[in-house]
């Protein structure tokens, strides 16, 4: 999978959750809404690879975690995102969307929740969507 690749799976996950959302499944919504975030920060780690060159195996290894952020760090944006988190309306948003685990398949999430999480990553003026767009 390539850096191409994942932007395409991140903004058809997000279609996707637009689906979910309208038709009252919550629990898929919330997951794929942070499941858009993994995979667009995983776009800006995959725009620092070059070819030929032998990458470092510790941001390999890092690179296969669904933690956001971890991915952060690994995609050289923790110095922007500390910055971003300055803007009290973006770090409300991050504050939603950071603790979204690969875990919450398996859990039951309601309306709201979703729907937090959705806005927190598609605000277009202080989304994490938007934000980690600048980069990928």
């Amino acid at each position: 999978m390539n850096r191409r690749d994942l932007k395409n799976l991140a903004l058809t996950r997000l279609k996707e959750v637009e689906v979910l959302l309208n038709n009252r499944q919550y629990s898929g919504a919330y997951y794929l809404s942070g499941y858009v975030i993994e995979c667009t920060l995983k776009a800006c780690i995959a725009k620092q690879t070059h070819k030929f060159d032998f990458p470092d195996k510790k941001n390999v290894i890092d690179s296969y975690t669904h933690d956001l952020e971890k991915l952060v760090k690994v995609a050289k944006l923790d110095t922007q995102l500390k910055s971003a988190l300055n803007d009290p309306n973006f770090s409300s948003r991050w504050l939603e969307v950071k603790d979204w685990s690969e875990e919450s398949r398996y859990q039951k999430h309601n309306r709201q929740k979703a729907l937090d999480i959705y806005s927190a990553i598609t605000d277009p003026n202080h989304g994490v969507l938007q934000w980690v767009q600048q980069h990928w």
